[in-house]
Order: C-alpha cells, then sequence, then structure tokens
C-alpha cells in the first residue's frame, strides 16, 4: 500500500542517516476504503492528493512539536518546510476510528521502502512559518486561522527521488 508519512527536515535527516525511521505514533496516511466512501467522486490519483494534503497538514504540527521542543539555547534550527514521505508498505493497519485517510505502519519505515520524498520550496517558509501556529485553530473553525493555513497549504510540495534526498539535505 502506498502510504504518505509526515515529517521534517530533522526526520528526513535521521531516515537518512539511519536507513529507518519511526513516525510519530507510526501515523501515516493513505487511500483507505473510508476515503474512497467520503468522495464519491474521485480517482485514485484525487485520493492520493487527499492523502498527502492530510500529511502535509500533520507535518505543520510536527513542525510545532519541534519549535516547542528546541532548547531555547542550542544551535538547532528548525526549517519552517513540510515534508511528506511517500512509500509502499505492506503492514498497515487501516485507522477510520481516527480520520478516512489515517493508517498505523507495523513496523520502523525502512528506506528502501520509500518511492519518493516531499518538501516545501524555500519561498513556501514565511507561509509555513506563519501556519505552524495556527493549524490547530483552523481545524476547529477559526475563520482568520483557516486563511493563514490556506496560504501554507496553496504551495505544492516539491517531488524528489529517494536518491536525490541526501543531496536535497545538504543543500538545505
Amino acid at each position: 500500500m502506498r502510504v504518505y508519512v509526515p515529517a521534517t527536515i530533522a526526520m528526513l535527516q535521521r531516515l537518512v542517516a539511519e536507513e529507518e525511521l519511526n513516525p510519530v505514533s507510526r501515523t501515516a496516511f493513505a487511500v483507505t476504503p473510508a476515503l474512497r466512501e467520503a468522495y464519491a467522486s474521485g480517482d485514485d490519483e484525487e485520493l492520493a492528493e487527499v492523502a498527502m494534503g492530510e500529511a502535509a497538514r500533520a507535518s505543520l504540527r510536527l513542525l510545532a512539536g519541534e519549535i516547542g521542543d528546541a532548547d531555547p539555547g542550542s544551535a538547532v534550527e528548525v526549517r519552517f518546510r513540510r515534508a511528506v514521505i511517500a512509500a509502499d508498505v505492506d503492514d498497515v493497519t487501516v485507522r477510520s476510528d481516527l480520520d478516512d485517510a489515517v493508517v498505523r505502519l507495523g513496523a520502523p519505515l525502512r528506506l528502501s521502502s520509500v518511492a519518493s520524498v516531499h518538501v516545501d520550496l524555500s519561498e513556501a517558509e514565511p507561509a509555513i512559518e506563519r501556519a505552524v501556529g495556527i493549524v490547530d485553530a483552523a481545524d476547529l473553525g477559526d475563520a482568520d486561522a483557516e486563511f493563514v493555513l490556506g496560504d501554507a497549504e496553496d504551495h505544492e510540495l516539491a517531488w524528489y527521488a529517494t536518491q536525490e534526498l541526501p543531496f536535497l539535505l545538504e543543500l538545505l
């Protein structure tokens, strides 16, 4: 099954260094039966875009967590770029009780199962930085927050082949 795993730049660095990644709660997004049912008219490609969009929004939450966890005196720099890992894995459990596209991975994500990586370009960083702090408010219906989140989500993620990942991370 093709899954979309929300990530951050720091998580991508761990994936490259360790050749595996244990995503937060092993949560990912995919085209599930519940997602198909929720979108009566949508082909597989459109539904995959929905699942990837959910993963990109979850990436904002991961960025917020990295900011909250950062030691004020440390030299760790948070990059305001969403990241989504597209991978093909067999061991997944559909979690429709959480949301239509949510799945749980049965094992850590191996670099060898990664099909591609999707990352914001540099021009998206200001919009992503503004959206990180308001994603929960937007989900709760705050119209101003939804507007800010919409600006961030208007930026498309750039596609990178797995073999390009080390070079991308080096250039950031």
